[in-house]
């Protein structure tokens, strides 16, 4: 099979989106690799969280998509890891499939992704893609202010609204009275970080990660959901007082070396991983992670009792550590909003975290594994 070879990031692009992406080519070659097993290796009676920044990890991850009812043409798209920082690295990706594959950019905000398409006549479509990436743990030290200043202009993109985070009416409202009495931009995301995890919560019936819709949850004062939904509110709430942010989306790929089962994934099995993120930009300190998300998370689920109190010794640790951090068994898919998929007769994507399909009757649901049955695993490479 012919290589494929993404393209350089389009000029258009903002600054800070051509540091943040990837600026390395994917090479996409035709072969399979197989699927693979990832021992857990952390205690579950540890309480502790304390990412910290250290050896890089590489994991080999794998997607396989079969199409079990598909119907006239079917068009598939997959993400492809695209962030390249310095907590990640995207390397290169391979595929095996008995359609028509190539890699695509969204063109705007620099997210790949392989688009595959198959045949009326093709009964069993397939398609298999591996990425090997590069994490490591990230943590903010607070008592360093010297990132280099960024583009104002470019920053200032990072504040805009889009369909899903509007950053004017009831987002702008609720952002100023949740920020009151904050100087620094640092005690602004600290403010909005601790109103997310004050009076947010986790939803466990949402389907897959919520869909974001920010300024919906507001008004309807439903501020019950999962990762799309909280760390969305955040990113707008943190753009509607002027504080560059941005949603980042993504997998867990491994279990937490922390212990706690919540903030990891069964390498084994990692349909359902996907996570976003967010990073919020702060003077002096640069983008910084953040995950109020993941402390609902625990405070809801990592016991049976549903722990109403970040400061209970279980979630302390986790609400400290993910303001300006997160663990490394994670891997970015891209930060991208408002996708539209190349080739689609469908709507756009608020976001492009899971595997997209349509075939003549429509777009597949990405969460109803009967009629769109994928499969991810993971594999930490060792040297």
């Amino acid at each position: 099979m012919t290589p494929v070879t993404s393209s350089a990031p389009v000029a258009s692009r903002v600054a800070s989106r051509r540091k943040f992406m990837a600026n390395s080519a994917v090479a996409l070659v035709g072969t399979a690799l197989p699927a693979i097993n990832f021992a857990q290796s952390a205690s579950a009676a540890e309480r502790q969280f304390s990412p910290k920044p250290g050896a890089w990890r590489t994991f080999e991850v794998t997607t396989r998509v079969d199409i079990a009812k598909p119907q006239g043409a079917t068009r598939l798209w997959l993400p492809i890891p695209s962030v390249n920082s310095d907590w990640q690295k995207s390397l290169e990706s391979s595929y095996q499939t008995n359609g028509t594959a190539r890699l695509e950019d969204d063109n705007t905000y620099g997210a790949r992704m392989l688009f595959v398409e198959f045949a009326a006549d093709q009964a069993k479509p397939f398609v298999e893609l591996t990425s090997r990436i590069q994490t490591q743990n990230r943590a903010q030290d607070w008592t360093q202010k010297s990132a280099p200043a960024e583009d104002a202009a470019s920053l200032k993109h990072w504040t805009q609204p889009t369909s899903l985070l509007p950053t004017d009416g009831i987002v702008r409202t609720t952002a100023v009275e949740a920020t009151r009495g904050a100087k620094t931009d640092v005690e602004k995301a600290q403010k909005l970080f601790d109103w997310i995890v004050t009076n947010t919560y986790r939803e466990p019936k949402v389907r897959g990660c919520g869909e974001g819709d920010i300024k919906t949850m507001l008004e309807t004062n439903n501020l019950g959901g999962k990762c799309a939904d909280l760390n969305a509110l955040f990113v707008g709430l943190c753009r509607a007082v002027g504080i560059p942010a941005r949603d980042v989306y993504g997998l867990r790929v491994a279990p937490s070396a922390f212990g706690y089962r919540e903030l990891g994934g069964n390498s084994a099995s990692l349909k359902g991983a996907q996570h976003c993120r967010a990073e919020v930009y702060l003077k002096g300190y640069g983008w910084v992670g953040m995950d109020p998300a993941d402390v609902a998370k625990v405070m809801r689920q990592e016991t049976p009792e549903w722990i109403k109190s970040a400061s209970n010794p279980l979630v302390a640790p986790v609400n400290k550590g993910l303001f300006g951090g997160w663990e490394g068994n994670w891997m970015a898919y891209n930060v991208a909003h408002d996708v539209t998929l190349p080739q689609s007769t469908g709507p756009k994507l608020g976001f492009f975290m899971y595997p997209a399909a349509e075939t003549a009757a429509g777009r597949l649901d990405s969460y109803a594994p009967d009629d769109f049955k994928y499969q991810i695993s993971a594999k930490e490479m060792t040297a």
